[in-house]
């Protein structure tokens, strides 16, 4: 797999892709390394090669290199998705294990709600309140991103109070992340957002408040954003 990945590398766009996920020195993505294989190639290419061992598909995860990683997790959840309930449990473990390779956020946000928040549905669910109190950006975004698979199925609890959690946190990856979640939760259920809203609004972070007003009305927009609500962060 890794040299069907490099077959397809294509510098100018890995250059591009670089800056867009910020890899420089200090930048939330600091290190990472792309070979500029656009998803949707890199997707058919993990396909062909989804009879790989879990072991082996962790041991890709562990990879300096984006894509590579990029292809573990997209190999993870198809085989979650298709597997039994020993065979989730399994991939989940190891996701949770290999938590700090999943460090950038189009990798969290393809597959945090996909395992973790599809194999916690109906289980409990304090783990993800481990994680939105962790130090790593990544394990909070994967904590508020995993409940996307809640609220697809109308639940909203844990979302609220996970979005509650990380009102205060400082980074713009969390505050889009919370803001996007409670959006998606205003989408099925309008009132249970406002009433968050009304109770937060004034101490979470703009980005976040932005995000999850985006889709209400210009003049409910308006009033969220000029009446007390200052620019935290």
């Amino acid at each position: 797999m890794k040299k069907e990945l490099k077959a397809k590398a294509d510098p100018k766009k890995a250059k591009v892709l670089q800056k867009f996920f910020k890899t420089g020195i200090g930048e939330y993505g600091q290190g990472d390394v792309f070979l500029g294989v656009a998803v949707p190639l890199t997707r058919k290419i993990a396909k062909k090669y989804h009879i790989l061992k879990l072991a082996d598909v962790a041991k890709l995860l562990r990879s300096k290199i984006h894509e590579e990683r990029l292809a573990a997790l997209l190999m993870m959840v198809d085989r979650f998705q298709a597997g039994k309930e020993k065979e989730k449990e399994k991939i989940y473990k190891t996701y949770l294990k290999s938590a700090k390779y999943i460090n950038n956020w189009d990798l969290v946000d393809l597959s945090a709600d996909k395992i973790v928040g599809d194999y916690l549905f109906e289980k409990p669910k304090g783990i993800l309140y481990k994680l939105a109190k962790s130090k790593s950006v990544w394990q909070k975004r994967i904590a508020i991103m995993a409940t996307f698979n809640f609220i697809k199925k109308n639940k909203f609890e844990d979302t609220l109070k996970i979005a509650k959690i990380l009102l205060r946190d400082k980074h713009d990856l969390i505050h889009k992340a919370v803001g996007w979640m409670l959006r998606e939760v205003g989408k099925r259920d309008f009132k249970a957002e406002e009433e968050f809203l009304d109770k937060y609004h004034k101490k979470m972070a703009r980005t976040t408040l932005r995000y999850a007003i985006e889709k209400f009305p210009k003049k409910k927009r308006k009033e969220y954003l000029t009446v007390g609500q200052k620019d935290i962060y």
